[in-house]
C-alpha cells in the first residue's frame, strides 16, 4: 500500500490548502479530504503517519471519525477545531486524540505540533539545533531563544534566520537569500526581504539600530557574524 505522511481532514478548503502548502514546503507528503467518507476512502488507499482532523465535517464529525479509526489504527490524531469548549477538548483526547489545536491557529504552531507528534511516534525528523552565541534555533521544533528567552518568529522570519545560521560569517547576496526563502519564481517584491530582516532584528538584537548578529553589507546583502560562545 502507498504511504504518505499526513492526511488533513477539514471542510475549510482555503485553510486546508494553505496548511498543505506549508507542510509540503517542509518536506511532508500531504493529502486533503473535505468530507467524512472521502477521508475514509483515502485511509483505505494510503497508509498515513498522522491525521489532522477537524470536528465539524459534512456527512459526520471528527469524533465519529476518530472512534472509527481507533478500532483499527493507533495513528496519531491532531484535532483542529473552532470549537474551543473544554468539554470538546476533553472528549477529543478521551476518545483517542493525541493533541488539540483551536482555530484560528498559527501555522508555525501547527507545524511545531506536527513535528512533535512525528518525533514522538516515529523518531521522525530528529532535532537539529543551530547555535550562535546566545542565539539558539531548533530546526525541527521551529523554536528560537535568545539568552534562554523564547522568541516568536513568523514562518518567513524563521526561514531567513535559519539560512543565516547555516551560513555564519558568509556574505549573502540579497537575491540569493530571497530565492532561498521565497523561491526564484515568487511574485513577492524583493524589497520585502529588508522588512523581514528589520523585524528579525527587533526580536533578537539588544539594539536593533546597531545590530551585532545580522549586519548589512552595503549594496551587496547581509552577513551573520560569528558570536563568542557563552
Amino acid at each position: 500500500m502507498n504511504e504518505k505522511d499526513i492526511l488533513i481532514v477539514d471542510d475549510d478548503i482555503d485553510l486546508s490548502n494553505i496548511t498543505k502548502d506549508v507542510l509540503d514546503d517542509y518536506g511532508y507528503t500531504t493529502d486533503i479530504a473535505h468530507r467524512f467518507y472521502d477521508a475514509l476512502n483515502k485511509m483505505e488507499q494510503y497508509t498515513y503517519r498522522l491525521l489532522i482532523l477537524d470536528i465539524n465535517l459534512p456527512e459526520g464529525n471528527g469524533f465519529e471519525f476518530c472512534e472509527h479509526i481507533r478500532k483499527e489504527s493507533n495513528i496519531p490524531i491532531l484535532f483542529i477545531s473552532a470549537r474551543t469548549s473544554s468539554d470538546d477538548k476533553v472528549k477529543a483526547l478521551e476518545i483517542g486524540g493525541d493533541d488539540y489545536l483551536s482555530k484560528p491557529y498559527q501555522l508555525q504552531e501547527l507545524l511545531a505540533r506536527v513535528n512533535a507528534q512525528m518525533r514522538r511516534n516515529y523518531d521522525f525528523k530528529k532535532s537539529e539545533v543551530l547555535k550562535n552565541g546566545d542565539l539558539q534555533l531548533d530546526v525541527n521544533a521551529r523554536t528560537v531563544t535568545v539568552n534562554d528567552k523564547n522568541i516568536t518568529l513568523s514562518l518567513r522570519e524563521f526561514d531567513i534566520l535559519e539560512y543565516f545560521m547555516r551560513h555564519i560569517n558568509q556574505t549573502i547576496h540579497k537575491e540569493a537569500l530571497f530565492n532561498a526563502v521565497w523561491g526564484s519564481n515568487s511574485d513577492t517584491e524583493i524589497s520585502t526581504l529588508a522588512v523581514h530582516i528589520r523585524w528579525i532584528r527587533e526580536k533578537i538584537e539588544n539594539d536593533p539600530t546597531n545590530p551585532v548578529y545580522i549586519t548589512t553589507i552595503w549594496r551587496v546583502g547581509y552577513r551573520m557574524e560569528k558570536m563568542n560562545e557563552k
